[in-house]
């Protein structure tokens, strides 16, 4: 039998997690609007790409912000995080938030096993396990909202090719983002004395790098250890993990084996 992972109890939400959901998302469509109507943005420019990549990195941090709502970190009022988490999750990929809710719990509840919605066991190899993922969370409804969002898109005058480099691509992007750095790094086996209690492993510290990769939610066990710590914070359990393991691992100083030897 499998020991209880020891859950850290982590500050009470505050106003800064509506405030930097209501950014992120802010942000999110500020930009993409911004690129859907700019037509002077010339497809050889470096500068563009840029713009599709800032926007791909803009789709991580707005599914980011509806995984942190599921997990009542955006505010301390679940109506808000209901809220927040369904218009995140619509505006990601026209993602059923309940729906997300339901196989998130599952996830945490049993990483890696079969009951893992997220996890394979047929492979861990990259693509038929993202093979696998996406069709357990694609649905007709959810293809039919996308294909309602384009068509939208078309009738306000934009045109099908920014639609398909600023939204289309991006969205895909950042779904390769998350499922890469947050699903199939953290999880996949052969597993190491170090992903205990949590089958999950987490990237070395390296906070602009883990902020850029997937908005700190490469610091995975650190999640899985303290699932109530919104995205935002995760660096400071990195930081604490450390320190615990550098006590952990001190020698003893000469001063005190002499110490013990005279007694």
């Amino acid at each position: 039998m499998e020991t209880p992972a020891r859950q850290l109890r982590p500050a009470p939400p505050g106003p800064w997690g509506v405030v930097i959901a209501l950014a992120v998302m802010g942000a999110w469509g500020g930009h993409l609007a911004w690129a859907l109507t700019r037509a002077e943005l010339p497809w050889a420019e470096p500068l563009t790409w840029l713009h599709v990549a800032l926007q791909a990195w803009l789709c991580t941090g707005l599914f980011i912000t509806g995984h942190d709502a599921m997990h009542g970190t955006v505010s301390g009022r679940r109506w808000v995080n209901e809220a927040v988490g369904t218009v995140a999750c619509f505006l990601f990929a026209g993602l059923s938030y309940r729906r997300l809710v339901v196989n998130h719990r599952a996830h945490h509840a049993r990483p890696t096993s079969e009951d893992d919605p997220d996890f394979s066991t047929r492979s861990q190899s990259f693509w038929p396990w993202l093979g696998t993922f996406m069709a357990r969370y694609t649905t007709l409804p959810q293809i039919g909202v996308m294909a309602a969002k384009f068509n939208v898109l078309l009738f306000l005058g934009v045109s099908q090719p920014h639609i398909l480099v600023f939204w289309v691509l991006p969205s895909v992007l950042g779904t390769l983002q998350l499922f890469y750095f947050g699903t199939y790094l953290p999880h996949r086996r052969p597993e190491t004395p170090d992903m205990a209690p949590h089958h999950a492993r987490t990237l070395p510290r390296n906070h602009l790098w883990a902020l850029l990769s997937c908005f700190f939610f490469g610091y995975h066990w650190e999640h899985h250890e303290s699932p109530g710590t919104p995205w935002w914070r995760l660096w400071r359990l990195k930081d604490a993990r450390a320190r615990e393991a550098a006590l952990t691992q001190a020698p003893s100083s000469p001063l005190s084996g002499q110490e013990g030897a005279t007694r």
